[in-house]
């Protein structure tokens, strides 16, 4: 599936930003604005069932999952970028399509590697057959977040509408049914923590992530959404491990 990408910014270093669950591209607005765009040229996708991207057909077979997703980022982005940046589920996917992609670097926001729901036996089982989950989930999850800005806040409200919600129950599954284990990075890698990282990547494996050859940094006082909630800090942040 080609997805929708806007292009911002005229610059030598080609960056790829990949929003997560509920997002769309315009969410990565404070960043952008941060980043000299005479130095940058940044790409703003939609993941499919995101913002102006397609939806799935399920009525023909088609999915909201993992190896889809990757597989849109594949076909829609150049290879060879100079980094690819995906926040929460976006760098789960990124984690997938990386390896086709092959960035100079890659840079994870707070990715949902590990996140912390049932995930298999007869518990996990139960669970993802609840029924109703489907909306319980979308209602969960299609909230804006109090501490955001007028201007932010507006800008998660208009994704929120555009975000298909048929997908939560699926996509949020099979994220949490494939957790991403510590290993060599692929292409040199940046992980990026929040004070809720907790929630995304279990801590025990941060530590093995360093060892395995991850660079990682820390965003200490600052919750889950970075991008939203202090752009300019994430830019900075994206900066240094794309020009190191």
């Amino acid at each position: 599936m080609q997805l929708h990408v806007e292009t911002r910014g005229h610059g030598p270093v080609r960056l790829a930003l990949v929003h997560g669950f509920l997002g769309s591209g315009p969410l990565w607005t404070d960043v952008v604005d941060a980043l000299d765009p005479d130095r940058f040229t940044v790409l703003l996708v939609d993941l499919r069932g995101h913002g102006a991207s397609p939806r799935a057909d399920t009525a023909a077979g088609e999915r909201y999952g993992l190896a889809m997703m990757a597989a849109d980022l594949v076909e829609t982005l150049p290879t060879g970028l100079d980094a690819v940046v995906g926040h929460s589920l976006g760098g789960r996917v990124v984690a997938d399509a990386v390896g086709s992609l092959q960035p100079r670097r890659a840079v994870y926001l707070d990715p949902g590697f590990g996140l912390r729901l049932p995930r298999d036996g007869v518990l996990g089982t139960l669970f993802w057959r609840t029924p109703g989950l489907r909306g319980v989930v979308a209602w969960a999850y299609d909230r804006v977040d109090r501490r955001l800005d007028a201007a932010n806040a507006a800008l998660v409200d208009a994704a929120h509408r555009q975000w298909d919600r048929s997908m939560a129950a699926d996509v949020l599954q099979d994220v949490a049914v494939h957790p991403v284990p510590p290993a060599a990075p692929v292409v040199p890698s940046t992980l990026v923590l929040s004070d809720d990282a907790r929630l995304v990547v279990p801590p025990a494996d941060v530590d093995r992530f360093a060892a395995l050859g991850w660079e990682v940094v820390r965003m200490p006082g600052i919750h889950h959404d970075v991008l939203l909630l202090d752009g300019p800090r994430t830019a900075r942040v994206i900066e240094q491990a794309v020009l190191r």
